[in-house]
């Protein structure tokens, strides 16, 4: 990709046309802020511009957990994890299952062939010389959909960066930074681009609105006041703002018929920043966007009890060892368990009849089974990993008994957590929770009989065996 941009700038900049910059990157989150310093970093003079200020620099990969696919690591070698290659693209393979093959899926296959080959390749060695460290430990997002040929990781691949998404911004926004004191990068914040200037089939430019200087924090929704207009152009134009995530409208509008109907209610696990807005200027001027069906929607949202953003919700990182239930309080169907198959359990939530009416499901875990595997995803759920602190990382995860104290904090103050003693005051919180038809307790006690008198007390993540179930989260769709 930057060798296509670099011949056009150099065989562009030789006719002596008078440019702004080399190229203009629109968007600076982490993929707007990654191409500007290959770019930099071979010379190229780079504009980049965002609706957004300056402290949002990084966008919402700041606020991630910092997972990273990597392929045949050390640290899976470490594990006994056995990973190769062949065995990454089999599975990505399944899950993309490219069917577009004579349209949108032409490219698809070939980026995501060479993404495969990068991260079972350099990709490990081209973050650490970024500074990017991983954990010891490596983490099986996504286990499929229990086939051999179909959607999933066969084996643990999720990698988490010592500093979760906060740490793998970090050096390129250094990187950026230091190019804009050298002059070799400029920033136009509350610059927010509305049209894409295409000349003679390829695109020379960007204009749009100024908009009121705003100092919210990060995160935080900013005013959309416009002082006034802008235009620059360049040799080349990167964009690199194509999420969708808060734009609920969106979302609903490209809703794949396959996966039933949208939710009534959404909860956003990005800024409100994250718009689309660019999806629809870019493709007015011409560009083919593809895929716009094909989505991610986590279904294990809550609530954040502390929210940022209008509707702020962090996403639960569950073991395998919580009991799913759907909104009339049966278990879901395998493969639909915790961690397996997102889309799958999306699909199966709101096409099964009785139930796809409902926005939420049960997660059915007792105080035991979060202390041992329950987390959330996300930078400020995760304060010892992002702050780099190895003694706060021991004190939290490795000496400590109970749960961590962000998830403590959620079941204390989540307005989707039930806690009770028993079963019969967990199931009367719940029904005052929705506006589902109350729940009873007997096919919920019927499952706890029987995956109790099943496991032995005392094993690993299942709590013991004949104690009270002390919580359960409501979970709901959430739009990335």
């Amino acid at each position: 990709m930057w060798l296509t941009v670099v011949t056009i700038a150099t065989e562009r900049a030789a006719k002596g046309r008078p440019v702004d910059a080399d190229v203009i990157v629109v968007g600076a989150g982490l993929a707007g802020l990654v191409a500007a310093h290959e770019l930099t970093s071979k010379g190229f003079r780079v504009a980049v511009v965002d609706q957004e200020n300056a402290a949002n620099l990084g966008g919402q990969a700041y606020w991630s957990f910092g997972g990273l696919f990597l392929v045949d690591s050390p640290e899976q070698r470490r594990l006994g994890v056995h990973d190769s290659l062949e065995l990454a693209w089999r599975d990505w393979s399944g899950s993309a299952q490219f069917d577009r093959l004579d349209g949108d899926d032409v490219w698809a296959v070939k980026w995501a062939r060479a993404y495969v080959e990068f991260a079972a390749g350099e990709k490990r060695s081209w973050l650490a010389s970024h500074g990017i460290r991983l954990l010891p430990t490596v983490g099986w997002a996504e286990r499929g959909d229990l086939s051999a040929t179909g959607h999933g990781n066969s084996v643990p691949r999720f990698h988490i960066a010592w500093g979760t998404g906060t740490g793998v911004v970090a050096p390129f926004v250094a990187s950026a930074r230091a190019a804009a004191a050298e002059g070799r990068l400029t920033f136009h914040h509350r610059h927010r681009v509305d049209e894409l200037v295409v000349t003679n089939g390829a695109a020379t430019g960007v204009r749009g609105s100024v908009l009121a200087d705003d100092t919210a924090p990060r995160g935080v929704s900013s005013n959309r006041e416009v002082v006034g207009e802008f235009a620059l152009t360049a040799q080349a134009v990167v964009v690199a703002a194509g999420g969708i995530g808060a734009n609920h409208d969106i979302v609903r509008r490209y809703w794949p018929q396959r996966l039933g109907t949208p939710p009534k209610h959404m909860i956003t696990g990005v800024p409100a920043h994250v718009d689309g807005r660019m999806l629809e200027i870019a493709a007015e001027a011409g560009v083919s966007l593809v895929n716009r069906d094909r989505m991610w929607h986590y279904t294990e949202g809550i609530r954040n009890f502390a929210p940022v953003w209008p509707g702020h919700a962090i996403r639960i990182l569950p073991g395998p060892s919580s009991m799913w239930f759907d909104a009339l309080g049966r278990r879901l169907p395998e493969p639909y368990l915790p961690g397996y198959d997102t889309l799958g359990t999306l699909k199966y939530l709101r096409t099964t009849p009785d139930i796809a009416g409902f926005d939420h499901s049960w997660f059915v875990l007792t105080h035991k089974i979060i202390a041992k595997e329950f987390a959330l995803s996300g930078s400020e759920q995760n304060p010892d990993i992002t702050a780099r602190d190895r003694i706060a990382f021991a004190r939290e995860r490795l000496l400590n008994r109970g749960a961590p104290a962000p998830v403590e904090a959620f079941t204390r103050n989540g307005a989707d957590f039930v806690v009770a003693d028993n079963l019969d005051e967990l199931v009367a919180g719940m029904n005052k929770l929705t506006e589902a038809p109350p729940r009873s307790t007997t096919p919920t006690a019927r499952t706890r009989r029987c995956r109790a008198s099943a496991t032995p007390a005392g094993t690993s993540g299942t709590g013991s065996a004949g104690s009270p179930p002390r919580t359960r989260s409501w979970t709901r769709p959430t739009a990335r």
